[in-house]
């Protein structure tokens, strides 16, 4: 499978967001896959609430219409409305025939490093593995990856890849997080994961908090990171062979040897 991470700038302005997933998916060129960014629909920093959309409102419709155009599957974060004030930050998976296919609502909120999303964004409460592309993707948002009982629910509900999308929060130590814990959780589970956090927030003013440190990765079930895309906007495409997955299982089989009986 051929996949795109598209680490694109994501600023106060849905239609010049909606912009940017064009070119990146132009710039992606024949491709199975693509992945952008949490949040696509709007920066954080916004009032969330005020272009939340369901599903089948404009922001997706536009998405859909763009994985269509370009015969991509692609996945994306957006806003739905939730409860009073708050929304939802969702993952959309939309297929190559412009169908939205699943979609998952972050199950784990970021109260942490002096932030509150939970006052603004309401939380999921399920995890979702779908079929996509001709894989079976888990899908994983931003804060998510710190918990890696979620990744391994995945791994567990069949997923072949870890999709985890971003607008990870700059600050002391945060891109070393970010890179470690991406890596670890394809190391743990033995699986293929694509991390794409969306590009620094650098070359405008801001209106809305800042976030995102780059390092979109693509990094295979040995923990190998075959592409790091820095700190900058960026496209980059690479393959996912799933036989490999077998093969590092078959030399490391450490999810066989889970002790189930105590765990």
């Amino acid at each position: 499978m051929r996949v795109a991470m598209c680490q694109i700038q994501v600023g106060d302005d849905p239609d010049e967001n909606l912009r940017q997933v064009r070119e990146a998916l132009a710039l992606a060129g024949d491709v199975d896959l693509a992945v952008f960014p949490e949040a696509v629909h709007l920066r954080f920093g916004n009032d969330l609430a005020k272009v939340a959309e369901p599903l089948d409102g404009a922001f997706v419709g536009e998405l859909r219409r763009a994985a269509r155009e370009h015969g991509t599957a692609l996945v994306a974060g957006v806003f739905e409305p939730a409860d009073g004030d708050r929304v939802y930050n969702t993952a959309v998976a939309i297929d190559a025939a412009g169908d939205l296919v699943a979609s998952y609502r972050k199950m784990h909120l970021f109260d942490a490093f002096g932030d509150r999303e939970s006052d603004r964004v309401a939380a999921g409460d399920w995890p979702v593995v779908v079929d996509l592309a001709g894989v079976r993707l888990g899908l994983i948002t931003c804060y998510d990856v710190r918990f890696p009982e979620l990744a391994r629910a995945l791994v567990e509900r069949g997923a072949d890849v870890l999709v985890v999308i971003a607008a990870w929060g700059q600050g002391v130590f945060k891109e070393e997080h970010w890179t470690t814990l991406v890596r670890a959780r394809a190391i743990e589970n033995t699986v293929w994961v694509v991390a794409v956090d969306k590009a620094p927030d650098r070359s405008r003013p801001l209106s809305g908090g800042p976030g995102g440190v780059g390092r979109s990765m693509l990094i295979d079930p040995m923990g190998t990171v075959l592409a790091d895309l820095g700190p900058f906007p960026s496209v980059r495409v690479g393959e996912i062979d799933t036989r490999v997955t077998e093969h590092v299982r078959g030399i490391l089989p450490a999810l066989a040897h889970r002790r189930r009986d105590v765990l």
